[in-house]
């Protein structure tokens, strides 16, 4: 189903995103959190993207078994990173021919070791113009973009940023999916600042729960510049061990979805680390069986 038609049937959408595993273990872990997740009935999934040739087609590979073996709506992420547009046009053929519709088009970060994103000679520079080109050689696919509520970490202006957005969306983008935050406030921020540039496509929130101390180290660490507020972070260091920071985690997160829901928001993508056990407990504690419960 094209997420156009997704993101119309719900009234409020919810969606998992996944990374595809490396070895044969890491794939049978994953399908079997996938499993776990089936029976919230999710709007869709998405699979993340690895520039290299080999991580490349594990994504293939992946998104291929989940449109195949599950009943699930998967969207594909694609960067600009590495990529000829050649290639960029093999690989949407090979999801045309298996029936993968919807695509999460990024310019993507630089490769390990390089400080900034470079074009390769007949590549892209900028998402927009890969949005560009997937409109106009497969119209028919749906298309996200990333939102950064917390400000592009390569765009201080964030006037410019917003300018940079609306040139992703005007190219074609169905929806924006924001990067993870844990401040609400800069999420109704950045949706206002969409509304005043003129951006009226559905706006989903990525969330994602803090379920262990090294992983709030990293989160701190990301390229993008994740903020941790201080009393989320003074919550965290108090718990005694990584069970604790799980709880704690999953509680400030299960407050963000509340509050979020409350305000109006177009839908939640929950960023699983290929686990289900937080995202299953935010379900429970708003009180939920299923995404469908609140579409009604």
């Amino acid at each position: 189903m094209h997420i156009r038609e997704i993101l119309e049937k719900h009234k409020i959408s919810f969606s998992f995103e996944f990374f595809p595993p490396k070895t044969e273990k890491g794939s049978e872990a994953l399908f079997k959190t996938i499993n776990e997740l089936v029976p919230l009935n999710p709007a869709y999934v998405s699979v993340t993207y690895g520039a290299g040739g080999s991580s490349r087609d594990l994504t293939h590979d992946l998104i291929v078994k989940i449109q195949n073996q599950t009943n699930l709506t998967v969207v594909s992420h694609l960067t600009c990173v590495g990529s000829t547009k050649e290639e960029i046009h093999n690989i949407l053929s090979r999801y045309r021919e298996n029936n993968i519709m919807n695509i999460m088009a990024l310019r993507g970060d630089p490769p390990a070791g390089e400080s900034k994103f470079k074009k390769v000679e007949g590549g892209f520079e900028y998402a927009c113009e890969l949005v560009e080109f997937i409109k106009k050689h497969f119209p028919y696919m749906g298309i996200g973009v990333a939102g950064y509520p917390e400000g592009h970490p390569e765009t201080p202006n964030r006037i410019k940023e917003m300018d940079n957005l609306k040139r992703k969306v005007d190219a074609g983008a169905d929806y924006i999916c924001t990067q993870l935050f844990f401040d609400n406030n800069d999420f109704y921020d950045f949706r206002e600042r969409c509304e005043i540039a003129g951006i009226h496509v559905p706006i989903i929130a990525g969330i994602m729960p803090v379920t262990s101390i090294k992983g709030m180290y990293k989160m701190a660490e990301l390229a993008l510049g994740t903020r941790i507020p201080a009393k989320l972070q003074r919550a965290l260091l108090r718990a005694e061990d990584d069970s604790y920071v799980e709880k704690v985690g999953i509680h400030w997160a299960t407050q963000q979805v509340y509050d979020l829901i409350d305000n109006g928001v177009k839908g939640i993508h929950f960023y699983t680390l290929n686990q289900s056990k937080a995202t299953r407990e935010i379900y429970a504690s708003i009180g939920i069986s299923n995404s469908e419960s609140l579409n009604k």
